[in-house]
């Protein structure tokens, strides 16, 4: 059962949910397209320094490495759950390394510790992308679009634990002379 959820702006409580959602339908304004970075020229912009690095564009891998590595150290710093999921992944390495799993078994813990860190990204993403454009308004769809995401990762964590499972608790057992 759904119900019609309309969010109101703290600027105009009288705008509705569909009012805001077509007002880029409206006519268009002489105003540059801010989300273009080629349209403006960020050297001569009267734009505050904070505005600037959003609008930039890599214009060279070593610059798409630096956006990249901000982005990871932003999660880290942020993100508790980013935080346990890499001290635990880290864990489960040495623990691997430790009693010699073979390089194949090594391998498919490796790509889902990735794979669970790749979600806490994308999830730190999404809530950030929704946050700015809901703004400080409540709104239904963007608790579904956090929900969701925090769920993926949710799901990846849980394959996470039953891979490592599978191939670590034999190897333990037997290491520990259980089997």
């Amino acid at each position: 059962m759904a119900a019609n959820v309309t969010s109101q702006s703290f600027s105009d409580p009288s705008l509705s949910e569909t009012s805001q959602d077509n007002a880029h339908l409206s006519e268009p304004t002489s105003d540059p397209d801010l989300r273009d970075p080629n349209l403006l020229d960020l050297k001569s912009s009267n734009l505050p320094v904070f505005h600037t690095p959003s609008l930039q564009v890599a214009t060279s891998l070593r610059l798409s490495f630096k956006f990249a590595g901000e982005g990871i150290a932003y999660t880290f710093k942020t993100q508790r759950n980013f935080r346990i999921h890499l001290v635990m992944g880290v864990l489960v390495l040495g623990l691997s390394l430790y009693i010699q799993l073979p390089k194949v078994d090594f391998a498919i813990i490796s790509l889902t510790i990735a794979a669970i860190l790749m979600m806490e990204l994308l999830n730190t993403a999404l809530e950030a992308v929704v946050d700015l454009t809901v703004g400080k308004t409540y709104h239904q769809q963007a608790k579904v679009a956090k929900d969701c995401a925090a769920g993926a990762v949710l799901v990846s964590a849980i394959a996470a634990v039953v891979v490592g499972s599978a191939l670590i608790l034999p190897r333990m057992l037997v290491l520990l002379n259980l089997i």
